[in-house]
């Protein structure tokens, strides 16, 4: 009989766990803001309930997450075949913001609580530095072979503008529409990868 009970209650600890994370999911797919107490109200629990299966937002949100971004190869599938590093860096930030608009409630949580906690910056999903990598395997033979530092510095230089920090900064600071903001970050994306690729020259 013990063992019944603890099973039942077990169980149930995976349903709630269960309807936390599936609120959760729903809510980022929304794209609208996504706060717990919110989650805890579509999961129909109590914020307290939520917080004892997950500790903060940060990690619930990039539970929720999991497996929502494309691995880097299949997101960048369509230009697969092209050999112009400038060519996949461009799809490679529209395809980022495009996604970060999509799901910006979440991703906006997820940047205040890891400014205001750094502890937790590991919960976040860190997408932008896969497709900046795979984007630029045409400069792994070349660029990379010979000029590593100049290598390095271009992806730290990608993953400054590749990046939701950017795309916020361009919508809510200098006011442009979304559309316009994700034009502005690929064409100084391509503008950087452009210039290591002249240093080739």
């Amino acid at each position: 009989m013990a063992a019944q009970v603890g099973a039942g209650r077990t169980a149930q600890k995976q349903r709630t766990r269960a309807a936390i994370v599936a609120a959760a999911k729903e809510l980022v797919g929304t794209g609208g803001e996504v706060t717990m107490p919110a989650i805890a109200r579509a999961a129909v629990v109590s914020e307290a309930t939520a917080y004892r299966y997950f500790p903060d937002l940060p990690s619930l949100i990039s539970e929720a997450l999991a497996g929502v971004w494309p691995p880097p190869a299949e997101a960048l599938a369509p230009v697969a075949d092209s050999t112009d590093p400038v060519e996949r860096v461009a799809f490679a930030c529209e395809f980022l913001l495009r996604g970060i608009l999509a799901r910006q409630g979440s991703v906006r949580a997820m940047i205040a609580a890891t400014i205001t906690r750094p502890d937790t910056v590991t919960t976040r999903p860190g997408v932008r530095f896969g497709l900046i990598d795979h984007a630029l395997l045409p400069l792994e033979n070349t660029l990379r072979v010979r000029d590593p530092e100049a290598f390095t510095q271009l992806k730290r230089d990608l993953a400054v503008v590749v990046s939701a920090e950017a795309l916020f900064t361009l919508t809510d600071l200098c006011g442009l529409e979304p559309d316009q903001a994700v034009a502005s970050a690929v064409r100084t994306a391509t503008t950087l990868t452009e210039a290591a690729v002249r240093s080739l020259a």
